[in-house]
């Protein structure tokens, strides 16, 4: 009869096998737990002295929700107020496809030839279902992310456009810190974020494409009416009767809006960000429409009313912010929410409720 406890083994017996390593480096692990905190003056300094990396790190603290990564934030740009302003902001939109990725390449390396240096931010509110950024890809723009004279940030993701356009704005004034003399500001596409753009640029350029249909069509009157200069991108790619058809309509489209505060002719051109033809020419006009506008006097007028109008947005969304994040507010918002729902409150009472729970405890 066969010894059915040999050994005291079973055929079901686990094999453990071989321990599981850390996906951690711990050398990296370590050195980062023995990273000191930085300061206030360590932030400044680094950013004064173009240090890419704490300029990253003070981005991170303003993107952040906490309210001590705020007041430093803060405090770090009050601290580089004096080292900015003295940039060019451009902001660049287009329809999907027209090419953004490759235009701000193309365009952004000519600049840094010319012995300047670029910052690239983004203004995108982010897609709520798949919390993606226009600019969260940078091998899209490999050249330019891997030049020592550029600086490629993405916007926050999942954001609301007013929170992501004021991180942006104040990102704005720490590139410009860092020595940063061309910004640019690129949007998801054409839509409301546009809006927010325009009140921190000096120069707003929509890319378009040629023979897709109605040139026209999903292009927001208002868009049109922001823009500085339209350039017609991929003309490689186009049929030169496609092209020509494409100009003279947008340039009869632009004929029939009001002459501008800045006293700029708006202008169509051509280019292909592929090939870099007419890259050369968008940068001039860039220059000729500074030159004007410093000369008038408008590039000021502008600087102060954005500024002027940054001042009165913050305030109203420090507002919003301390509302909603209120203890009574956040009690009682769920409940009366569904009250509404249900018709059991209309959205006026509704929202008369929450202002008294918010201002009877202030």
């Amino acid at each position: 009869m066969a010894n059915n406890n040999k050994n005291n083994e079973s055929s079901l017996s686990v094999n453990h096998g071989v321990d599981q390593q850390s996906s951690i480096n711990p050398e990296r692990l370590n050195r980062f737990k023995g990273r000191k905190s930085l300061s206030l003056d360590d932030y400044v300094e680094g950013i004064k002295n173009g240090d890419r990396t704490i300029l990253s790190q003070a981005i991170t603290l303003i993107e952040s929700t906490k309210a001590e990564h705020r007041e430093l934030a803060q405090d770090i740009i009050e601290a580089c107020l004096p080292d900015t302003g003295n940039s060019i902001r451009i902001g660049i939109t287009g329809v999907p496809g027209v090419g953004k990725s490759t235009f701000i390449e193309s365009l952004g390396n000519h600049i840094i030839e010319q012995g300047n240096s670029l910052a690239v931010l983004a203004v995108d509110p982010s897609s709520t279902r798949t919390k993606g950024s226009i600019l969260g890809d940078k091998t899209r723009m490999e050249t330019l992310a891997n030049n020592d004279h550029a600086f490629i940030r993405p916007s926050p993701t999942g954001g609301s456009l007013g929170g992501v356009a004021r991180k942006t704005r104040e990102t704005i004034y720490l590139c410009e810190a860092a020595g940063y003399d061309t910004i640019f500001i690129e949007t998801v596409g054409v839509g409301q974020s546009e809006t927010a753009v325009h009140s921190m640029v000096d120069f707003f350029l929509l890319l378009m494409l040629a023979g897709a249909g109605d040139e026209l069509q999903g292009i927001k009157r208002g868009i049109m009416e922001m823009a500085d200069t339209i350039a017609i991108n991929k003309i490689d790619e186009a049929a030169e009767k496609a092209v020509s058809q494409a100009v003279r309509e947008y340039k009869n489209a632009l004929h029939l809006y009001p002459e501008t505060k800045s006293g700029w002719s708006p202008k169509v051109t051509t280019c292909s960000a592929l090939t870099d033809k007419g890259i050369v020419d968008i940068w001039e006009i860039i220059q000729e429409y500074m030159q004007l506008t410093q000369e008038n006097g408008y590039f000021k007028e502008n600087r102060n009313r954005q500024a002027k109008h940054w001042m009165y947005d913050t305030i109203t969304n420090r507002l919003t912010d301390h509302f909603y994040d209120h203890p009574a507010v956040k009690k009682q918002q769920q409940k009366i929410e569904q009250q509404v729902l249900n018709g059991e409150l209309s959205s006026f009472q509704a929202a008369q409720q929450l202002l008294e729970l918010y201002f009877d405890s202030l």
